[in-house]
């Protein structure tokens, strides 16, 4: 009686033991579809690219392209929980499983990229930044040779933090760093007098001081201290994820490349069906060619993606064009055609 129990209760582990390897080897892309929602990594703090509005709803450049995500994996830009990170919860979030991507001002970096480092694979830049530097009008300060032993601002845990060791140290100049856990705290010292000058990504320096009560009293010098390619990152194990992710991203880039926009998409798939010559624009707009099925996703997923979010160029228009409440000359983001860095393969 003993050995029949002992006989079963082992393979009762055994089964169970295969129910979880059943679940451990699911990937993640086929997790997001099967829980029909998206996890989503956000800031939530920085205006333009991720804040959270009084009604708790989310608004921004990185939330839209959650959204673009969530139309491509699920079919539904709405189906998503947004979860406001600091720099330091951003990528233990990712390896710990609490968020299924992140889409939070991440500037690539090698470390980042690589399997020796934090492990995350990056989708395709969606902001071209760099690191600058924001001092009040009145300090007279007009360039970084004129911060030397002056006290800066900075969030620590953060490529910024490198960024302003590795400047200040190549020029030979001294200063004093403030560090804090995230930008709002970054910002209230800077805004306190604890320090004559803050630094953070150019995007970030605009976007705070949007928010100023005088705005006009502080400026961003015209000193770059870094490259800053912001991307969306999730797991480096999860390469069918990945995969969605870089030609969601391509999707929104070549869908402006082509003139296709969030009012028009409904007219291009018409003409797309009615005319059997123009296959390109058939298999972007997957009524030929089965391209979707190549990375886990429906073959209309473009389709799905413009309709929720208009193209690249409508993203950023509307969270950092001139008629929105932080106004970045898009500059080096603009698709390449117009001289910018954005650019996307082919769809074949």
């Amino acid at each position: 009686m003993n050995r029949l129990f002992f006989g079963i209760a082992a393979f009762g582990m055994f089964l169970t033991g295969c129910v979880s390897n059943q679940n451990e080897n699911i990937s993640r892309l086929s997790l997001i579809q099967k829980r029909d929602e998206l996890i989503c990594g956000v800031s939530g703090k920085i205006p333009g690219f991720s804040f959270i509005e009084r009604d708790g709803s989310y608004n921004g450049l990185d939330v839209d392209i959650c959204k673009a995500f969530a139309a491509a994996i699920i079919g539904d830009s709405e189906k998503i929980q947004f979860r406001p990170l600091t720099a330091a919860e951003r990528f233990l979030a990712i390896k710990t499983g609490d968020i299924d991507l992140l889409s939070r001002n991440t500037t690539l970096t090698l470390s980042r990229d690589s399997f020796g480092g934090n492990g995350l694979t990056f989708a395709p830049v969606v902001f071209h930044d760099g690191q600058g530097l924001m001092v009040k009008k009145n300090s007279g300060i007009e360039s970084i040779q004129e911060l030397a032993n002056k006290s800066i601002c900075v969030g620590s845990g953060t490529t910024t933090e490198q960024n302003i060791n590795d400047t200040f140290e190549s020029l030979s100049l001294p200063y004093i760093p403030i560090k804090y856990q995230d930008l709002n705290q970054v910002v209230a010292g800077y805004l306190q007098g604890r320090c004559q000058a803050m630094t953070s990504d150019r995007s970030q320096l605009a976007a705070a001081r949007s928010g100023f009560k005088n705005a006009k009293d502080h400026i961003i010098l015209d000193d770059v201290l870094s490259k800053e390619p912001l991307a969306p990152a999730s797991d480096g194990s999860e390469q069918k994820l990945a995969d969605a992710m870089r030609w969601t991203v391509f999707a929104l880039i070549a869908a402006e490349e082509q003139g296709i926009t969030q009012s028009n998409i409904g007219d291009k798939v018409q003409l797309a069906k009615n005319n059997p010559q123009l296959k390109s624009l058939r298999r972007f707009l997957g009524v030929d060619g089965g391209l979707g099925e190549k990375i886990g996703l429906r073959n209309d997923f473009v389709v799905n993606v413009i309709k929720a979010t208009g193209n690249y160029g409508e993203i950023y228009d509307r969270n950092l064009g001139r008629d929105s409440d932080v106004t970045i000359p898009r500059g080096l983001n603009e698709i390449y055609s117009k001289g910018g860095l954005h650019i996307s393969p082919p769809f074949n």
